[in-house]
């Protein structure tokens, strides 16, 4: 199309041309629940990129994820590609993920406190030429432009403690905010007008560090903050968007949203089932490990219930729907964390309880002393001054200091060992813990089945490499990591995939097949089978993941509680409560059933640290008075912890607990050190003998103290 110079003119053939189009769908967003490495990165988009219509994808590690630009790509066409490569990938909703990475907060705050700290600076220069001596007139001047500086500054930097201020006494109640924005706005208002007044003293400077130094407060407790977020949001954003129901015979993509009870759809392998249903036709394996926690997949077929969130493993599955909307699995859990989270972030922090004393304290010692000095003086403006130096050398500065920069300090010792701290008031719970719940599957073990390989000939091992090489069932490739690196691959003619049952094809001239105990003639477990010999059963168990041992055997030492949760089977639960010598193991729990446990031991009194990694665990590690998990846990998971274990390893775990306690120690440590510093200056500051600048300076002394005091934890 050829463009004129008239805009006007191309307007209605530009439109007629974008009506025309078909609406192409935006960024495509994939879960990658199993990549772990630079090198994964690399194979996932090396392997989009080879697709024609892929013109851009884009790896995040930490949140396992790659955004696509292809609008022309079907997203099936995108996990089959994939998962032909290795990686397993599941459809995410953009929808509900929206704004997860916005930080608008933190960005406002620092603009706040730069604006704050750039003016503290320049009205300092002001103040050194004025009490160096200068001339009236040059005084007078100074004051002006101080003026010029600092009221717009304060203006801007201090707004969020006015607006925090003006919400509380709208409802008829006091917060911190209240003495602090009384401070500020009478000290800049005192200052203003003794400079009309053509004053000798003003207080400018005093205003803007105090504002300065709460404006650090707060930033860095929306530091520890920042990294949370809703993990109900993220168990949401599983959801599949699209399915394709059976119309006539046809499969059609329709919305999720668009279903009803009722519809039979299908699933197609490797992608997760939208909603609860029966199946109807066809043969599997399910991977409900995010449900139940099981390290073995399980076999569905006509019949069998399936719950929304299931992996669809082997084959095409035509499910009825059965439940749809809030009545499926996954909102259903997804309420549940809800609920928890919610019972857990009404938790009050140690500042918050101190405020509910100190906020109105401050108030009513102001006042009194306001009151005292009209009596005794009949000075308006003497006594006015001497209450702003009490509400400046009594705000909680210090206070606000006390608990963020102590736990900002232990947050940063923790990250340099290997755990991040996603949670304000995380430290402060994980110091109160006496009990440790584990989950089994993925956290002390690696969470994938191992295989011994030393019991088979080479001949088997060739075939079974073989076997498994061609196929991206979880069983497949936990056999293909436990393979020799010497082995070769024996040269197998015709390999397919049995739905629900395993892998086979043909080698000189004889059937082999590896799967399911049945299939191939094993009597237990499964196993490898070629031509006429007697089937070879197969012998698996999960590894422990590193430093498993290592924590259990601290935290009991310590005097910890330790007890395991798991989904899985009794057997596979007694033999790892064997391993680490734990006593409390239960096993076979579904999500609602380790919720309901962690609430048992929180109202016997028990206070619960939660380690976990699966969707069945989300809601229990938001129920639990502290929780954490791996890396590898999935996004709702991680989303649901407070702390999250960058590592391999679970060795850390007693040091962020023995962390926690040092940062607890250290908070009490700053609140005495905030009521010593009060207890001296405050009587200073009633009696008159302290100016709001000098009301100021020992503030900033108190506060640097804290931070000092803070430091003492890296």
């Amino acid at each position: 199309m050829t463009m004129s110079a008239c805009p006007a003119c191309d307007a209605a053939p530009l439109a007629e041309a974008v009506a025309g189009r078909a609406v192409v769908r935006s960024d495509m967003i994939l879960s990658l629940p199993d990549i772990h490495c630079a090198a994964c990165i690399g194979g996932v988009e090396r392997t989009l990129l080879a697709l024609p219509e892929v013109n851009a994808a884009r790896v995040n590690l930490s949140r396992k994820r790659v955004v696509i630009d292809a609008p022309a790509l079907e997203v099936e066409d995108a996990i089959a590609a994939l998962d032909a490569a290795g990686y397993a990938a599941m459809e995410l909703d953009s929808g509900l993920l929206e704004g997860a990475d916005r930080d608008a907060k933190g960005r406002a705050l620092l603009l706040r406190l730069g604006v704050a700290g750039f003016a503290m600076m320049n009205v300092m220069l002001f103040s050194v030429a004025v009490w160096s001596g200068a001339a009236q007139a040059t005084q007078i001047m100074f004051h002006w432009i101080s003026a010029a500086i600092a009221v717009p500054a304060l203006a801007f930097s201090a707004q969020v403690f006015f607006s925090h201020a003006w919400t509380a006494l709208r409802v008829g109640r006091l917060n911190m905010d209240v003495p602090i924005s009384l401070a500020i706005i009478l000290a800049a208002g005192m200052s203003v007008y003794e400079t009309a007044q053509g004053g000798h003293h003003v207080y400018f400077d005093a205003a803007l560090s105090l504002t300065f130094f709460l404006l650090v407060g707060r930033y860095l407790d929306h530091r520890t903050r920042m990294a949370a977020r809703s993990a109900a949001q993220e168990l949401s954003a599983l959801e599949v968007p699209r399915t394709s129901r059976l119309e006539d015979g046809k499969p059609v993509t329709v919305n999720v949203a668009d279903l009803k009870l009722g519809d039979v759809i299908v699933v197609h392998t490797g992608m997760r089932v939208p909603v609860d249903g029966v199946v109807q036709k066809g043969r599997s394996e399910a991977d409900r490990s995010f449900l139940t926690g099981e390290s073995m997949p399980l076999i569905v077929g006509p019949g069998d219930v399936v719950a929304a969130g299931d992996v669809n493993l082997s084959g095409p599955l035509t499910i009825e729907v059965t439940a749809i909307g809030e009545d499926t699995t996954l909102r259903r859990m997804a309420a549940l964390v809800e609920t928890a989270e919610g019972a857990r972030n009404r938790y009050t922090a140690l500042a918050d309880r101190a405020a509910q004393i100190y906020a109105p304290a401050v108030h009513l010692l102001a006042f009194v002393t306001f009151g005292g000095w009209i009596f005794a003086s009949g000075d308006m403006v003497l006594s006015l001054n001497i209450a702003i130096s009490v509400l400046i050398i009594t705000c909680p500065c210090a206070l606000g200091l006390a608990v963020p920069a102590v736990m900002t300090a232990a947050s940063g010792r923790l990250f340099r060992r290997g755990l991040l701290v996603k949670n304000g008031t995380a430290l402060e719970r994980l110091a109160e813990v006496d009990t440790v719940v584990f989950d089994k599957t993925g956290t002390l073990t690696e969470g994938v089945a191992r295989i011994d390989t030393d019991k088979l000939s080479s001949e088997q091992l060739a075939v079974l490499s073989a076997l498994c090489a061609s196929s991206s069932h979880p069983v497949s490739r936990a056999i293909m990591q436990a393979m020799p690196q010497d082995v070769v691959a024996a040269d197998v003619q015709d390999v397919r995939e049995a739905a629900g049952l395993g892998v086979e094809g043909i080698w000189q001239g004889r059937i082999v097949r590896i799967g399911r105990a049945e299939w191939v003639g094993a009597k237990r477990s499964p196993g490898l089978c070629i031509g006429h010999d007697s089937p070879v059963e197969l012998s698996f168990s999960e590894t422990l993941r590193a430093g498993a041992e290592d924590a259990v055997v601290a935290l009991k030492s310590a005097g910890y509680q330790v007890a395991v949760f798991t989904g899985d089977t009794p057997e596979a639960a007694k033999k790892l409560a064997a391993t680490l010598n734990i006593l409390d193991v239960r096993a076979d729990m579904r999500p609602e059933e380790k919720l309901e446990a962690i609430r048992d031991m929180t109202g016997a009194g028990r206070r619960v640290l939660m380690v976990g990694d699966g969707l069945n665990d989300t809601a229990a590690l938001a129920a639990a008075h502290a929780s954490m998990s791996p890396a590898s846990a999935l996004d709702a998971s991680r989303a649901a912890s407070d702390i999250v274990l960058l590592g391999r390893s679970l060795s850390e775990i007693p040091d962020a607990v023995a962390t926690a306690k040092s940062a607890r120690a250290r908070v009490i440590e700053n609140f005495g050190i905030a009521a010593g510093y009060n207890a001296i200056a405050i009587p200073i500051a009633v009696i008159g003998l302290a100016t709001p600048l000098a009301a100021a300076v020992a503030m900033s002394a108190s506060s640097i103290t804290v931070l000092l005091n803070a430091l003492r934890l890296r």
